[in-house]
């Protein structure tokens, strides 16, 4: 072991980190590094720093033995995989966070622990002062790419929105379910009678009523499962998460499953009348 390695091997282990963080081309680079060999000229154009500082970035590399040399050019070791790993990892969970401090006491406990345990295959959709819908134009979009959807909770945060392409794709052959609470429904058929009776009339969707749904809206789109929160004051979605990953899927269909089990199916002349 050089002397190099041996400085850096008694160090805790946060200096590390704090190098590789205290400049955002480091990090960069040995992301670079890991997807195949580089020399320094390729390093310099794709992080847009000087030959010196691409040098002593490699040599600090090398020292950690992160990196090995080959030939003119360089490439990630296992190790330094594993650290490039685990940056990718953090960073995704801190911008999670910083997505979610605003809207984190909206939501319940279990989704906050799902989304941060799995940030980094979980998209965050937060709204803010700029693009306050964004958070509708992320549903809208898993809506127009699914053949199955389901929903429970008060929906007019976000179907409401998107109510026209709710409709197409209703017509075109989306097989929906949608658990509301009997007050929303009412709503949803008086404000839209003639979109409601084509849905309807469709059949290929099963409308539910329950009595007591939960503060927040969970989505179903083929394998792919959102939640959202709810604003009943402004009837708006601050944040929409969504995720593929199974474990995040047995807990939505769990909830689902259950209030699908004490619903009832809508009496649809009976909220009109």
């Amino acid at each position: 072991m050089n002397n190099g390695i041996r400085q850096h091997a008694t160090r805790p282990p946060i200096d590390d980190i704090a190098y590789l963080t205290r400049s955002e081309h480091r990090n960069q680079t040995l992301v670079a590094l890991t997807e195949g060999p580089r020399s320094r000229s390729e390093l310099r154009e794709l992080t847009g720093v000087s030959s010196s500082t691409v040098r002593r970035t490699l040599d600090e590399f090398e020292n950690r033995t992160w990196i090995r040399k080959e030939g003119y050019q360089y490439v990630a070791t296992c190790l330094g995989e594993a650290i490039a790993s685990g940056m990718e990892d953090l960073l995704n969970q801190v911008e999670t966070v910083r997505k979610l401090s605003d809207v984190c006491h909206l939501l319940p406990d279990e989704v906050i622990e799902l989304t941060l345990e799995m940030s980094s295959e979980t998209t965050v959709t937060a709204a803010d002062h700029d693009a306050p819908y964004r958070p509708v134009s992320r549903f809208r979009s898993l809506l127009l790419e699914t053949d199955q959807f389901q929903f429970l909770g008060v929906d007019l945060a976000l179907l409401e929105p998107c109510r026209e392409e709710f409709r197409r794709r209703i017509l075109d052959g989306m097989q929906a379910e949608i658990i509301n609470p009997p007050d929303a429904a009412r709503y949803i058929i008086s404000t839209y009678p003639e979109l409601c009776t084509d849905i309807l009339e469709s059949g290929n969707l099963n409308p539910l009523v329950h009595d007591d749904v939960p503060t927040y809206g969970i989505s179903f789109f083929d394998e792919r499962i959102a939640v959202n929160d709810y604003d009943p004051g402004g009837a708006k979605a601050d944040v929409l998460i969504d995720t593929n990953t199974r474990t995040a899927h047995d807990w939505a269909e769990s909830v689902y499953t259950t209030y699908k089990s004490e619903a009832r199916p809508l009496e649809y002349q009976h909220l009109i009348g």
